[in-house]
């Protein structure tokens, strides 16, 4: 800054703070690497001043530079791999690993469509060794499927998707700073049909799809890609979507409560209209290395930030 410009709380908040492609450079990572490891927790990001691209604060670059092993360490909890890579970590056969992941006992992180437009599931390195040198899931690595199991990839039952979704959902959910994120990232997961249903207010709908988490970018809207990931990213597990709509309708109870969705009249209400009571029930349990999936129907929790510090994201 020059000797005319006055330091304001936002141009100092700017300037402790990286843009992420900024942040990647310094901390040596590849692009994809990057948004993995903010995915993941790795490399925590900050609200941008003014709305965009959220940023990662200086302290925060600081802090993973001090972390031991440093670059080698973060690159490798970051490292995704492919189902021959990931089969050769576990020393399995590529059939197993792809039947365990259909399973659901491994859970993809990312996803990306192929010059044929097929989706690639990837997973992370670190979770697979994991997975294969636990003791309890030795049957699995050589012996025979559970009956329980091999009667589900018999029906057909592929739970990548779910899974990838549910971990989604919990990274949206810790990124969001109110009431009214935390409902637009669950909104985000639902097809627009559900949403109309549930949100009455077209007001309420409109700030929604202003909050709407950034999409992920497979393609240019309404190609091919773009909808094959549309699909992907939007629930259709009967009990995954019934957790989602309790979760939307109690994020905008309290949302309510909070403010009214902005309105292009006079201002606000004084009042908020009333929102139903409801009890948000618990998703399908996701993690990286875990047991059978349970197909029961959802138990009721104590709230998404309840969840969240139970899930550990």
């Amino acid at each position: 800054m020059d000797g005319n410009t006055i330091a304001t709380p936002a141009t100092r908040v700017h300037a402790a703070s990286l843009a992420q492609s900024r942040a990647a450079r310094e901390l040596g990572l590849k692009r994809g690497e990057f948004e993995l490891a903010v995915r993941l927790g790795r490399v925590r990001t900050v609200p941008a001043e003014g709305g965009g691209r959220r940023r990662v604060a200086r302290e925060e670059i600081e802090r993973v530079r001090d972390t031991a092993g440093f670059p080698d360490t973060l690159r490798e909890r970051v490292r995704a791999v492919g189902t021959t890579e990931g089969a050769g970590l576990m020393d399995i056969t590529t059939a197993r690993f792809t039947r365990l992941a259909r399973a659901g006992m491994l859970t993809p992180v990312r996803f990306y469509l192929n010059r044929y437009r097929a989706v690639v599931w990837l997973y992370l390195a670190e979770e697979l060794r994991e997975f294969a040198a636990a003791e309890v899931n030795a049957p699995l690595m050589t012996g025979r499927a559970p009956d329980r199991m091999r009667a589900r990839l018999d029906a057909g039952i592929d739970l990548r998707p779910r899974n990838w979704r549910s971990r989604h959902a919990g990274h949206l959910l810790g990124q969001s700073t109110d009431a009214w994120e935390r409902a637009a990232a669950v909104a985000s997961l639902l097809d627009a049909v559900t949403v109309l249903e549930l949100v009455k207010c077209p007001y309420e709908r409109g700030y929604l799809s202003k909050l709407r988490p950034e999409s992920t970018g497979h393609g240019t809207p309404d190609s091919p890609s773009a909808r094959i990931a549309e699909r992907i990213m939007t629930a259709d597990d009967p009990h995954e979507i019934s957790w989602l709509r309790a979760s939307l309708l109690l994020s905008l109870a309290e949302a309510r409560r909070l403010r009214p969705a902005p309105r292009p009249t006079t201002g606000f209400p004084a009042v908020a209209p009333p929102a139903p009571d409801v009890v948000l029930a618990e998703p399908p349990k996701v993690m990286g290395v875990q047991g059978p999936p349970d197909t029961e129907p959802p138990r009721p929790s104590r709230g998404l930030r309840g969840w969240l510090r139970r899930r550990g994201t």
